[in-house]
């Protein structure tokens, strides 16, 4: 074989294989940026899937961001992404399920009260639903965190009452035939 020959063979070998460069399983967490998303080792942005946790501008954002850099910050976490989904979302953050150690922090964050889980077919991707559902159930019950509070409301959880309740209007409006 030519060296002409090699050279194109080796350049196609290793534009192939750089293309299957994955992301991190595991990684250690660098910076907390809210309740429900963090930057891990390499730049990337992560964000927790299934769950929501107040904005900046909302009642428990604080505690939120708060309980999450206890949980995660500095510390090696484990990264899972979800069976059904694309792994990433349209700000082109990874999402995944987030573990250090035994706990799963996704869970945790909902468990406490500082995060709630989205609607079913809101989110993509949820393969452990059910399972934030439960803890979620058990921090209403329980009354922790924002689930405490009369005073808390979430922006994305008008939004979508609020797309909820338009549709169901659209939806039982009688049709009428145009009149000529």
């Amino acid at each position: 074989m030519s060296v002409k020959i090699k050279l194109i063979v080796l350049s196609l070998l290793i534009l192939l294989l750089s293309g299957c460069a994955s992301t991190p399983k595991e990684a250690k967490a660098v910076q907390v940026i809210d309740g429900d998303t963090i930057v891990i080792e390499g730049g990337y942005h992560v964000r927790y899937i299934g769950i929501d946790t107040p904005e900046k501008d909302e009642p428990y954002y604080e505690e939120a961001k708060q309980y999450n850099q206890g949980l995660v910050d500095g510390k090696v976490v484990r990264l899972e992404k979800d069976e059904e989904g694309e792994g990433k979302d349209k700000y082109g953050r990874l999402l995944r399920y987030v573990y250090v150690d035994d706990i799963f922090v996704n869970a945790e964050l909902v468990r406490k009260g500082y995060a709630r889980v989205y609607p079913k077919g809101l989110f993509p991707e949820m393969e452990h639903y059910d399972l934030l559902k439960e803890a979620e159930e058990e921090a209403k019950g329980a009354g922790r965190g924002m689930w405490g509070s009369s005073d808390y409301y979430s922006s994305s959880s008008v939004a979508y009452m609020g797309l909820k309740a338009f549709t169901l209007t659209l939806a039982t409006l009688p049709l009428r035939s145009k009149q000529v």
